[in-house]
C-alpha cells in the first residue's frame, strides 16, 4: 500500500464519512461521493491525458450545445445525462475559462469532421481538477480534466487523447462495460452493505468498480487505433499519441511515491501496458509518414490557450506550500515535519513522512457544542485509551488529545474547535516507536487560525508561459517553479523534457507560480 494511502485503510478512524458538515463542503464532498457511487464512470472509466487539436477551418459554434440536446433521440444518450451531473459535481464543477473552452472547442470540432460516426455530436466538458484524467460516456459526453491540459504541450497531443475517448464513444464501448458491471452488481452490494462503515471496506469497494469500470484491453488498444486514425485524417501529428502515452508514463513514475505501491488505483492500471501502446500507436502513424514529417502540432496556439490555467488545488479546497498547508476560506493553516510530504487528497488531507509515519488531517461541523473530551470518545476511535484523553489549548483554541493503539499502530489524536468547526488530527507511527509525540506536536503548535491579511495574500498556482531569455537554463527556469520541492523534476515534466535536453532564447516553456 502506498504510504500516502496508509491511514485510509487502518480502523481506528471510525468516522470517515462526513456528509454535509464535512469540513471542504460542498465541492470536496460531493468528489467524495463520487470515489464510491460513480467510479465506474469516471477514474475508472478511461484515464488518458487530452490537449487540443488545431484545424484552421474548424471553430468554435456560436450556438453550443447545451447537454440536453447531445443526441436527445439516441437512447444510449440517456445514460450520459443521467450521469453527467454527478461526475461534473464529483470533480469540482466545470472550469469556466473562456481561451481554454474555445481551446477544447476547436479541437473537437475538427475531430468530429473525420470521426467514425460524423453525426454523432459530443458534450466536451473541462473538469475543475487537478486529477490526470479524461473519459468518455454513451452518448457523446466526453470530459477532460484542467490538469490533464496542464500536462499536454502541444495541441495534438490533447487531440490524440480526445480522439481515443471518441473512439470508445463511436465503438459503443461504454454499452459493453456497463453490461459487465450489471453481471456483477450483486458482489457491489454485498461489499457496499458489509464495508460501508468502514475506509478500507470503501477502499474496497472502489477499486472493485475500478475492475468494473475499466475499458477491456482490446477496447483500449481499438480506441488507439481509431483515434490515431482520426489524427492523421484531421491533420494533426499522428505521432502525438504515443508522445503523449510517453508523458503519462512520466507523471505515473513522478507521483509513484513507494517503488513497491499498491498501484490498482493509479491512472494507467485500466489500460494495456503502455511500453506496448507505446509502440503500436507509432506502428500505426507510420502509415501517415515519417515522425516529424507529418502532420501539425500545435504548440504556439495551445500554450497561448493554457497561459494562465489554475494548477493544483482550487481555492475551494485550501492550498499546500511546502510543508504548510493553508486554507483561506477557513482561515486555518499548519506545517508539518521537515521530510513529510502532503498531499491535499478527497476526503483528507494526509502527510506521510520517514520510518512509515502518517497524519490524516480532516474537519466536521460542531452542531453540539458538546465538550472535546467527550467528542474524542463519543465513538469514533477504535483503540481508544480512555485515561489518556486530556483538555488543552492550542495558540488560543479550545483542544483535546488523547492516545490509541490498534494493531501494529499507535495514534495521537488530536481534536481543536474553531468557531463552529472541529478539526482532527490523527497521527500514526508503528507501535513503540519514539516519533509520535514529537510529530503531534509539530502539528499542534503550527496549527493557528490565519489573520486576514495572509488569507488575502493567498493566491492559487497556475500555468505560466515564459519565453527564454539569453542566459537562461533548464536549472535557472526550474528555480522560478512553485508550490514543489522537487522543482526541476516537475518543470522537465510538465513540459516534456527528457534527460539531457537543453532550452535554448526564444523556446516558450511552462512553468507553475502564482
Amino acid at each position: 500500500m502506498m504510504r500516502r494511502n496508509r491511514l485510509e485503510s487502518l480502523t481506528t478512524w471510525k468516522s470517515p464519512a462526513l456528509s454535509s458538515d464535512a469540513l471542504f463542503a460542498p465541492r470536496r464532498f460531493a468528489r467524495r461521493l463520487m470515489l464510491l457511487s460513480a467510479v465506474a464512470l469516471t477514474l475508472n472509466g478511461c484515464q488518458t491525458l487530452i490537449e487540443q487539436s488545431y484545424q484552421p477551418s474548424v471553430s468554435p459554434s456560436s450556438n453550443p450545445q447545451i447537454v440536453d440536446e447531445v443526441q436527445k433521440n439516441d437512447p444510449r444518450a440517456a445514460m450520459g445525462a443521467r450521469e453527467h451531473p454527478r461526475i461534473v459535481a464529483s470533480y469540482g464543477g466545470e472550469y469556466k475559462d473562456a481561451k481554454t473552452e474555445r481551446l477544447v472547442a476547436r479541437i473537437a470540432g475538427a475531430l468530429t469532421a473525420v470521426s467514425e460516426n460524423p453525426s454523432q455530436s459530443y458534450r466536451i466538458t473541462i473538469l475543475n481538477s487537478p486529477a490526470i484524467n479524461a473519459f468518455a460516456l454513451p452518448g457523446g459526453y466526453l470530459y477532460v480534466t484542467r490538469g490533464l491540459l496542464a500536462l499536454a504541450n502541444d495541441a495534438s497531443e490533447v487531440a490524440a487523447v480526445l480522439s481515443h475517448e471518441m473512439g470508445h464513444v463511436t465503438a459503443n464501448h461504454g454499452i459493453e462495460r456497463q453490461k459487465r458491471e450489471e453481471a456483477e452488481v450483486i458482489a457491489s452490494r454485498v461489499v457496499a452493505e458489509v464495508l460501508s462503515s468502514d475506509i478500507a471496506g470503501k477502499q474496497a469497494l472502489a477499486r472493485g468498480k475500478l475492475r468494473l469500470a475499466a475499458f477491456s484491453r482490446q477496447q483500449e488498444l481499438q480506441a488507439d487505433v481509431i483515434g490515431v486514425r482520426m489524427l492523421g485524417e484531421a491533420g494533426y501529428d499522428p505521432y502525438s499519441a504515443a508522445r503523449f502515452l510517453d508523458s503519462m508514463a512520466a507523471y505515473s513514475r513522478f507521483m509513484s511515491v513507494d517503488p513497491e505501491a499498491d498501484q490498482s488505483l493509479d491512472f494507467l492500471s485500466s489500460h494495456p501496458n503502455s511500453a506496448q501502446r507505446i509502440e503500436l500507436a507509432r506502428t500505426h502513424a507510420r502509415a501517415f509518414g515519417q515522425e516529424g514529417s507529418v502532420g501539425d502540432k500545435g504548440r504556439d496556439y495551445y500554450l497561448d490557450g493554457i497561459d494562465g490555467l489554475l494548477y493544483g488545488d482550487s481555492p475551494e479546497e485550501g492550498y499546500v506550500r511546502g510543508q504548510t498547508f493553508l486554507h483561506g476560506g477557513l482561515g486555518i493553516r499548519f506545517d508539518v515535519p521537515p521530510d513529510f510530504h502532503i498531499d491535499n487528497k478527497v476526503e483528507a488531507v494526509m502527510a506521510t513522512g520517514p520510518n512509515d509515519i502518517a497524519v490524516r488531517f480532516d474537519g466536521v461541523a460542531d452542531n453540539q457544542n458538546q465538550s472535546l473530551t467527550n467528542y474524542i470518545s463519543s465513538g469514533w476511535v477504535t483503540g481508544l485509551d480512555p485515561s489518556t484523553i486530556q483538555p488543552v489549548t492550542i495558540n488560543g483554541m479550545e483542544a483535546a488529545t488523547a492516545r490509541a493503539s490498534a494493531d501494529r499502530w499507535d495514534f495521537d489524536v488530536t481534536v481543536i474547535r474553531n468557531n463552529s468547526q472541529i478539526f482532527r488530527f490523527l497521527t500514526a507511527v508503528p507501535k513503540g516507536s519514539d516519533a509520535l509525540e514529537p510529530t503531534a506536536n509539530v502539528l499542534r503548535a503550527s496549527f493557528r487560525r490565519m489573520t486576514p491579511a495572509e488569507a488575502a495574500s493567498l493566491k492559487p498556482l497556475r500555468i505560466r508561459v515564459v519565453t527564454v531569455r539569453p542566459g537562461e537554463n533548464i536549472s535557472t527556469l526550474a528555480a522560478r517553479m512553485m508550490g514543489t520541492d522537487r522543482k526541476l523534476d516537475l518543470f522537465k515534466l510538465i513540459n516534456a523534457l527528457p534527460t539531457g535536453a537543453a532550452v535554448s532564447p526564444g523556446d516558450r516553456v511552462k512553468i507553475i507560480a502564482e
